[in-house]
């Protein structure tokens, strides 16, 4: 597995990384139900193919994911760097809203700490912006966190340049998480030359788009609790137009030996300004194909192939 470096003097981290969203399990943003243990079998998995980082949050699961990372991690700890986030918070009725504020950060992360059973977190992220708490208490609240210890980096999630200006105002942020897929393509205007330019490591979240492009996408198949049944990109008509878009990427893959989903990942991979993929799994099964992306390097013609299809089948550039 090949590592790049995050940020600016930042760590060496796997190309791809296990993203640990779905094994939280059942929750307002969930997938389904998973077994803990399948959880815990497909980290091992992961670290046994090379994988050296995973990615959590404090809301997946509503703090399960947490949980489970733990679980797997339990006596080997540092070997493995954790990424968990904050800025995301729920009630007793499991209602999940966003909350970025000091007080709020600093409770969240004494909880994670406690879920992750470790003594520091080597990434810390803002998972999204609070309209209603001002970028600079939000950061500069992991700068603290960062100063007294407790955190090793830090970074932001679904930030755009402006937030990433003021961020940088007070203190250099070593990564940002943003959504980044074939068929979610916005941040290579702005923001993937802003992170090369300032040296901002960027960790990818659904370079698969939650399944559309892994070539065998089926809306059947989703639990009737996974969140993608209310999202718009798993309706029609953009859901048939994605699904043939995936579809017209078999030649391609075939080409490299590939399966559709590793094409999809490699296609995030092969951009410069990308440390890692983070890519979600939640079976040994899933975590060999995922691992098998790495070190796909996509030639000139067929990147103009593959973009000319995405033109035909889903209407975009």
């Amino acid at each position: 597995m090949k590592k790049r470096t995050l940020g600016k003097n930042g760590p060496e981290l796997t190309e791809i990384g296990f993203g640990a969203w779905a094994i939280g399990g059942p929750w307002e943003y969930g997938w389904g139900s998973v077994e803990d243990s399948e959880s815990v079998k497909a980290i091992h998995k992961a670290l046994d193919g090379g994988i050296n980082w995973i990615d959590t949050a404090a809301v997946y699961g509503l703090g399960h994911s947490e949980e489970v990372v733990a679980r797997a991690l339990k006596g080997i700890r540092g070997t493995v760097f954790i990424a968990t986030k904050c800025g995301m918070v729920w009630d007793e009725g499991k209602k999940v809203r966003i909350h970025a504020s000091p007080k709020s950060i600093r409770m969240e992360i004494e909880k994670s700490l406690k879920r992750l059973n470790t003594d520091h977190i080597d990434l810390y992220q803002i998972h999204w912006p609070d309209p209603q708490t001002p970028v600079e208490d939000s950061w500069g609240t992991l700068v603290e966190l960062k100063n007294e210890g407790k955190v090793r980096y830090i970074g932001v999630c679904n930030y755009g340049v402006e937030m990433l200006i003021k961020c940088q105002s007070i203190a250099p942020v070593q990564s940002l998480q943003p959504p980044y897929s074939l068929l979610h393509r916005d941040i290579e205007k702005e923001i993937l030359p802003y992170c090369l330019k300032e040296n901002i490591g960027v960790v990818a979240y659904s370079p698969m788009q939650s399944g559309l492009l892994t070539g065998k996408f089926d809306p059947a198949a989703l639990a009737r609790d996974d969140w993608r049944r209310k999202s718009p990109l798993y309706q029609e008509p953009y859901l048939s137009k994605a699904l043939a878009f995936a579809n017209s990427l078999k030649p391609t893959a075939s080409k490299y030996e590939k399966s559709v989903a590793q094409l999809a990942v490699g296609w995030v991979l092969n951009q410069s300004a990308v440390t890692s993929a983070i890519v979600g799994a939640r079976t040994e099964e899933q975590v060999k194909e995922n691992i098998g992306a790495s070190g796909l390097k996509i030639g000139d013609q067929d990147v103009k192939v593959i973009l000319e299809m995405l033109a035909k089948t889903v209407g975009v550039s």
